[in-house]
C-alpha cells in the first residue's frame, strides 16, 4: 500500500471520528426545553376547538338584551333564526351594555366565537373564559347595535379576520375534519 493511501484513509479515518463526536456533542447538550410532542398540550393549557364551523346550524347562540330597548333579544334571536343558526331562550342581561355587543365563549366555542365576530363587523367585545364549558355562545346586545351584518358583509369580515387564532393559555384541539 502506498503512502499517499495510507495517507487518505487516515483523513477519512479522522473526519468521520470527528463528525461522530461532534452529533454525540450536539445530542448531549441540547437545550431545547418546553417542546411539546405533536397533539400535546403545555400543562395548564386547555383545548380550544379552533375550527370555523362551515354552516351556521353548527352554531349555538343565546342572545341577551343589554339595552333599554324591550325584546331587542327576541328580534336578534329571529334574525339569527333566520339566518339558520340554533339558538336558545332569549333573555335580560343584568347590566347594561355601552358597544355593540359583547360576546361570551368558551375553548369549545372558539371558532363557532370567531365567525358571529364577522355578523357584528368584529366591533364586538370578546370575552373569552377558559373555564366555560359548552358550545354556546352568549352574545350581549349593546346600546350601539343597529343590525346584524349581511351575506357580503359577513364574508369580507371574514376575509379580514382571517383563521381563527388560538386564545392564550389554550391549545388547538386536533381538527375532526381531519380524521
Amino acid at each position: 500500500m502506498s503512502f499517499a493511501r495510507v495517507r487518505a484513509l487516515v483523513v477519512v479515518g479522522v473526519l468521520a471520528v470527528a463528525a461522530v463526536v461532534f452529533v454525540v456533542v450536539a445530542l448531549v447538550r441540547d437545550t431545547q426545553g418546553g417542546t411539546v410532542a405533536d397533539g400535546g398540550c403545555p400543562d395548564g393549557s386547555v383545548m380550544a376547538n379552533v375550527t370555523l364551523p362551515d354552516l351556521p346550524q353548527q352554531v349555538t347562540v343565546k342572545v341577551y338584551n343589554g339595552t333599554d330597548q324591550p325584546g331587542l333579544a327576541d328580534n336578534v334571536t329571529n334574525e339569527f333564526k333566520n339566518r339558520r343558526f340554533q339558538t336558545q331562550k332569549p333573555a335580560e342581561n343584568n347590566k347594561k351594555v355601552d358597544g355593540v355587543a359583547v360576546m361570551r365563549y368558551g375553548p369549545e366555542a372558539v371558532g363557532s366565537a370567531w365567525l358571529l365576530r364577522a355578523y357584528f363587523l368584529n366591533q364586538a367585545d370578546v370575552q373569552y373564559n377558559p373555564k366555560r364549558k359548552g358550545g354556546v355562545v352568549d352574545i350581549v346586545i349593546g346600546s350601539e347595535f343597529q343590525q346584524l351584518a349581511t351575506t357580503t358583509e359577513v364574508n369580507q369580515s371574514l376575509v379580514e379576520l382571517g383563521e381563527p387564532q388560538v386564545p392564550p393559555g389554550a391549545c388547538p384541539a386536533p381538527d375532526k375534519k381531519d380524521s
